[in-house]
């Protein structure tokens, strides 16, 4: 899987040694390949492994030479050896070293936590309370993520070695975002909480971005091999899939049919049925989400009927493989008005949220009503793996869709809002959907994305393919007063990619906006190819260092069936899904 060639941490003139190794008799390819990066490692650190091997010191030695290795490709080395020396013991396995590292940025993360609280009785209004009481949910995400690495390195298959390594980038990226959304929340908050919550989480968010680094570099290390029928999306790039007649292992048969592209509401016999008019089982579907199996593994299927329904809708983490219906994205709408002006987060405004895994929505609306004088509104929150949104709308102005975390693809939606209307650090696609800006206040600009990823090893990503990025009616006389831009780099190592996609004439030449000064103008991976449309010429846009002229070759890493593993995920369901370039 590609990630944008101009950031990867290069091993150049290392590849012949690392060969050397992967022809080593031992009957774990996984095991040659981490010890390898171990021994490439410790070469490059200028170690010497081979004394003191026979007495007590000498083993300690070994081990902390193992440690330096791995803590090699880290950006935060004197935090990665200090923790692991004193967690590690004497052992050399790296796998092992990186579960402890993982370990280790649980505990301090759990420390953390209960420094929040400690730093709660010290809170002197109520965003800082808020934004600390949001630390405390947000940093148990964290750890659920780092759970879930832990146990996916623990119980390594090596048949499955590509998607292995991108669930634990995904899952490890997850970790990170929760860390830094702990502490967006403490802007514009009064008093030194908040930089005290940063101080406590600096260790805990080195640690992760560690975990991430070390990943990374074992995925770049096998990739480098090109190791026949090893890592297929890894090292040709190319996905084979499941076949068409396929489905994934949690969609059981009496499910298979509801999952179809081509099904209507009207013929899914669903497990529970919303409806306003007392028709169904409950009239909200907030009454129906005790009825959710917990951690379940096969699809259920919640069909709302047509209607406007203002409730706050939270789907748990525990709350996995759930399928959503309406009657149209028009006809069944989610509405809510909850604005950061009014005093909630904008972690917390969001109509809808969804964090349980391998979610599904069709044919249903998402509405955030505050309106544009109430600046952050969210309408839908998303930090569900593996997610998918077909023929939806989504509606808003500031923050409309928060693509939180992890892996999301949007096919056909319809997606209206004001100011960084699509924003967050998941790894998300979009494909023929409809990006609408909407009128602003009168001193308001309008940008369409906002992407936040944080480290430049993270998966993460917003991918608009096959798009159109259209003006509201009431907004297009005011394009000029009221200037509109493709997107800005809210976090330092922004990344988004438009391609083959219909650009209207009102937004600006200059294509992207600054978020302020020259903060990741020079880190930020902004690339357009392939677009059509007034607004798609590039002979005006801005000159950064960032905005990058890319070939459609590498335009293709960032289609849905390579950035998001998606012929895996995504195509056996019968959503409509491109896996390469259009």
């Amino acid at each position: 899987m590609g990630f944008g060639g101009y950031n990867d941490v290069s091993n150049h003139g290392h590849q012949k040694k690392k060969k050397k190794y992967a022809i080593i008799g031992i009957s774990s390819i996984l095991l040659v390949a981490m010890v390898a990066a171990v021994a490439v490692g410790v070469s490059r650190s200028g170690h010497d492994d081979s004394s003191n091997k026979n007495n007590q010191s000498g083993q300690v030695s070994t081990s902390m030479k193992a440690i330096q290795a791995i803590c090699q490709p880290t950006d935060y080395k004197e935090t990665c050896e200090k923790t692991l020396s004193s967690a590690a013991g004497n052992t050399t396995d790296p796998k092992e070293l990186i579960k402890v590292a993982f370990q280790v940025a649980m505990r301090e993360i759990k420390g953390a936590i209960a420094n929040s609280t400690a730093l709660k009785d010290l809170a002197k209004d109520s965003r800082t309370n808020q934004a600390l009481e949001n630390c405390k949910e947000l940093l148990e995400y964290s750890i659920d993520d780092l759970t879930e690495s832990f146990d996916k390195i623990g119980a390594f298959d090596v048949s499955k070695i590509d998607d292995y390594t991108e669930d634990l980038k995904v899952w490890l990226s997850g970790a990170i975002t929760y860390e830094q959304t702990c502490l967006d929340g403490f802007e514009n908050t009064t008093g030194d909480a908040g930089e005290r919550m940063k101080a406590v989480l600096k260790t805990s968010q080195e640690l992760t971005k560690n975990g991430l680094a070390m990943v990374n570099e074992i995925s770049k290390f096998l990739s480098e091999l090109q190791i026949s029928g090893l890592n297929r999306r890894l090292l040709s790039e190319e996905s084979e899939g499941e076949g068409e007649g396929e489905f994934p292992s949690w969609v059981h048969d009496g499910k298979r049919r509801l999952l179809a592209a081509a099904a209507s509401a009207g013929n899914i016999k669903a497990d529970v049925v919303i409806a306003k008019d007392g028709t169904g089982k409950y009239k909200t579907i907030n009454e129906s989400l005790k009825d959710i199996p917990k951690n379940n593994n096969k699809t259920f299927v919640i069909h709302v009927k047509a209607g406007i329904y203002p409730e706050y809708v939270v789907l748990d983490k525990h709350m996995t493989h759930v399928m959503v219906i309406g009657d149209g994205p028009t006809k069944t709408k989610i509405t809510g008005n909850k604005n950061y002006i009014d005093g909630t987060p904008t972690f917390k405004t969001a109509t809808f949220t969804v964090m349980g895994s391998n979610f599904m929505a069709k044919d249903i609306g998402f509405e955030n009503s505050a309106g544009a004088e109430k600046h952050q509104a969210v309408a839908l929150r998303v930090q569900s793996d593996m997610s998918i949104f077909y023929n939806c709308q989504m509606d808003g102005y500031q923050d409309t869709l928060y693509t939180h975390t992890h892996r999301q693809f949007y096919r056909n939606c319809t997606i209206s809002g004001t100011i960084d209307f699509i924003f967050g650090n998941a790894a998300v696609v979009f494909q023929d959907c409809k990006m609408v800006v909407r009128k602003p206040m009168e001193n308001q600009q309008c940008i369409v994305t906002a992407q936040g990823r944080l480290d430049r090893r993270e998966p993460s990503g917003i991918v608009l393919q096959g798009c159109t990025i259209a003006a509201d009616p009431l907004y297009y006389p005011l394009r000029a007063q009221n200037k509109a831009f493709l997107g800005r780099p809210w976090k330092e190592f922004s990344r988004t990619i438009i391609m083959q996609s219909q650009i209207g004439d009102f937004i600006q030449a200059e294509g992207w906006l600054p978020w302020m000064g020259n903060f990741a103008l020079n880190t930020c991976f902004y690339a357009e190819i392939a677009n059509k449309g007034a607004g798609s010429g590039q002979a005006q846009r801005v000159t950064w260092r960032g905005i990058k002229k890319i070939t459609l070759e590498h335009a293709n890493k960032f289609t849905a069936g390579i950035f998001l593993g998606g012929d895996r995920w995504i195509k056996p369901t019968g959503v409509p899904y491109s896996s390469g370039l259009l």
